[in-house]
């Protein structure tokens, strides 16, 4: 069952982004004291008592002001009304959050603002789902703990009073937190193979997936940013259930503009890790940019399987040796994916795309490979034999034995005399040595090292 997803939810400058680093526990997000700084999504992983949790950290939404720094462009042509943009963004909080904390300030009250995004919140709620907890920020002192009650008057329940810089009170909202998961329906075990559809905008991805199922499932334009949301389809091939999962294109961190397309990454990048494989659309006349690395990436840092789809071919110049010219700069761009299998083709002309799913269900069964213990121990003694472990003021790395623990991708445990002697080249030198022999194609390895006791 995928974590459950927090959508942190408020005007500007109530402190969500100092929640977000509280809650994930690191400084991920920017702060700053300047309203709107927050202008790209960031999602992290979570955890309070055992229990993990995606936490999303989002723009400010404030229905009440618009100025420099603070105007939020139309979603879309003739969508002016900056209220509209406002309901829109809390609307998909709610559809895609297990929980919304909404976070307001003890420091000013209760604004004009609040009461907008309450009654918003309220009305999108459908039988008290999702729960949303209001979040009373800012309270560092025993008054501003006291006068927390007045936020009542958003009629959203017990108002939780925090200080996310100094961490006083998130213990308790934290453990609310925890309880509105224990109501999460229990989805339907599916046993499909799915593969994400994921790239940055208007790449091909909806007119491969048309052309995939052969009809017209979802909508093709040449607009960016089309897709907002992450549509699945379900079919059958060769005997085998398939989900082919098209999503909202991935824009460069930055880039992201507020509302509809934060939440339209969110769903991206949720479908990337539900997904087997995650096919990485590419568009062949723009060349290898820094947002296809980026959502490289994504994908290999959730450690999923990936196939790199090079499309519009039909619209390049070619002669005999420009596929070759392209792979060796899209493998210098994608260095850390060098496993990756790339296929050009063309969507619309239909080139090479009966190739795509094949090559996606080749990688999803290289992913649930699994060795030996005896396979595994042969070769870790061939790689030792062939390039010696490095040493350390004057202590050289020993690896006794290895087992693969997991599939899933292939993880693989190693026992070692000092785990503080490991170092990233010898387990690249080792991730390479292993595909020359069980070449896990378009799949991440996971090397995890463990001192033998």
């Amino acid at each position: 069952m995928p974590k459950p997803v927090v959508a942190l939810v408020g005007r500007p400058n109530v402190g969500k982004s100092t929640l977000f680093n509280r809650l994930v526990g690191e400084r991920l997000a920017v702060v700053d004291e300047v309203p709107g700084t927050t202008r790209d999504r960031l999602m992290a992983e979570a955890e309070w008592t055992g229990v993990s949790f995606n936490v999303v950290d989002t723009g400010g939404i404030d229905p009440t002001q618009v100025g420099p720094g603070r105007e939020i462009k139309p979603l879309s042509v003739g969508s002016a009304d900056f209220i509209e943009q406002i309901r829109t963004q809390a609307e998909i909080a709610i559809q895609e959050a297990d929980t919304v904390l909404f976070v307001t300030d003890a420091e000013s009250g209760i604004t004009p603002a609040d009461l907008e995004v309450a009654e918003i919140l309220r009305r999108r709620q459908q039988n008290g789902r999702p729960p949303i907890l209001l979040v009373v920020n800012k309270a560092d002192s025993q008054r501003r703990r006291l006068e927390a009650s007045e936020f009542y008057e958003l009629g959203l329940g017990d108002p939780y009073p925090i200080s996310s810089v100094h961490g006083t009170g998130t213990g308790d909202l934290l453990d609310a937190l925890l309880a509105t998961f224990e109501h999460r329906e229990e989805e339907a075990e599916d046993e499909s193979i799915k593969i994400a559809i994921v790239g940055k905008p208007n790449v091909g991805k909806s007119s491969l997936l048309n052309r995939l199922i052969g009809e017209e499932r979802v909508i093709v334009s040449p607009i960016p940013g089309t897709t907002r949301d992450a549509i699945d389809t379900r079919l059958e091939y060769e005997g085998l259930p398939l989900t082919l999962i098209d999503t909202a294109g991935i824009r460069k961190r930055g880039q992201i503009a507020p509302g509809v397309e934060k939440y339209s990454v969110l769903r991206s990048m949720q479908a990337i890790e539900r997904a087997d494989v995650s096919l990485l659309v590419i568009d062949a006349t723009a060349g290898i940019t820094a947002q296809d690395t980026h959502i490289a990436g994504y994908i290999l840092e959730a450690w999923k399987s990936c196939v790199v789809l090079v499309n519009k071919w039909d619209a390049i110049a070619k002669d005999t040796y420009t596929m070759d010219q392209y792979t060796k700069r899209l493998r210098q761009e994608l260095n850390f994916m060098d496993y990756v299998p790339v296929l050009f083709i063309s969507a619309l002309t239909g080139q090479r795309v009966e190739k795509v799913i094949p090559l996606a269900l080749q990688v999803q069964e290289e992913r649930l490979v699994r060795l030996s213990t005896s396979q595994i121990n042969q070769l870790l003694q061939e790689a030792q034999d062939r390039h010696e472990a490095p040493a350390h003021a004057g202590r050289q790395l020993k690896i006794f034995y290895g087992t693969q623990v997991r599939s899933d991708p292939p993880t693989f445990l190693l026992f070692v005399n000092d785990t503080r002697l490991v170092h990233f080249s010898y387990t690249r030198f080792l991730e390479n040595f292993l595909r020359e022999r069980f070449h896990f194609t378009g799949t991440p390895i996971h090397f995890v090292y463990k001192p033998r006791s």
